[in-house]
């Protein structure tokens, strides 16, 4: 791609950011980091780029609100390579000149050990991730990294945790790390919907990753196409039920917003299990 139009078309990106998509994506973003306190005056955050589209987007986001801050913080665009193929690697690098991300790209070997794993090889791979993506945050000067989970990922992980997990909790909206003192963790595009995520990158024609593991090897192949996983059939399920209650996902939105503590059995506080009958005869 010439230089000309990436250039045109990064200037057209951020403009659909400040128009098109405004109330569908910057605002929901903004909102995000006023109503969580995401941000406090001389942060510097890691905002972490796996290649897909929701990483792509907060990055821009982020560029985006920059320009308008209301106190200065500093970014550093961050990008792991844990074992891409090379023409993952490529893809990611050719979006981020697109987007005009000036990206820090360091490597490790996760995909090597985590190939050696037959039980549950994607968690092991999403732990081992998080620590080298704090660990280089850290030596980079950063107090905070940014995740792209988004208002979906959100509703998804509090119905996966009671069907499949027995237990009722959501994806925070930041989280202070426990293994590297003094970091945070921030998930900026928790109230925007991955279907206007969608409606973004369909609407420039862009063309991102999705996982790119040696297990699924999708991306090499230049597929967005689904995996079987339990997330799937989450979102699956939810769009059943939105067919007949519309508020399906609002409703499993605000349900760990109000929780009302006197009508739960029990309930763990810092790692302390709390139960009903405790207070009961008090009452």
């Amino acid at each position: 791609m010439k230089v000309a139009q990436s250039s045109s078309l990064a200037q057209q990106i951020e403009l659909s950011i400040r128009k098109k998509f405004h109330k569908t994506i910057f605002s929901p973003f903004a909102k995000a980091v006023s109503t969580y306190k995401l941000l406090q005056e001389g942060d510097r955050v890691a905002v972490c780029i796996s290649g897909g589209k929701d990483s792509m987007l907060m990055a821009k986001c982020f560029q985006e609100l920059q320009r308008h801050r209301k106190f200065p913080f500093e970014l550093v665009f961050l990008v792991m390579d844990p074992g891409y193929h090379t023409v993952n690697r490529k893809r990611i690098e050719e979006n981020a000149k697109i987007m005009n991300l000036p990206l820090t790209i360091f490597t490790t070997q996760i995909f090597d050990v985590v190939d050696q794993i037959q039980k549950s090889p994607c968690y092991l791979c999403a732990r081992m991730r998080r620590g080298y993506l704090y660990s280089k945050a850290r030596e980079l000067g950063c107090n905070k990294i940014a995740l792209g989970h988004h208002y979906d990922d959100v509703i998804e992980t509090i119905l996966m945790g009671m069907l499949y997990g027995g237990q009722v909790q959501t994806m925070m909206p930041k989280l202070h790390s426990t293994n590297f003192e003094g970091m945070e963790l921030i998930r900026p595009l928790y109230l925007v919907r991955e279907d206007d995520i969608r409606r973004w990158r369909d609407y420039h024609g862009l063309q991102f990753l999705q996982c790119a593991c040696h297990f699924t090897d999708l991306c090499q192949k230049g597929s967005e196409g689904e995996m079987t996983s339990k997330r799937q059939e989450i979102k699956k399920l939810i769009q059943s039920l939105k067919k007949t209650n519309p508020y399906i996902e609002s409703n499993l939105f605000k349900s760990v917003e109000n929780v009302n503590l006197s009508t739960v059995i029990a309930y763990k506080k810092d790692g302390k299990r709390h139960h009903f009958l405790e207070t009961y005869e008090k009452d």
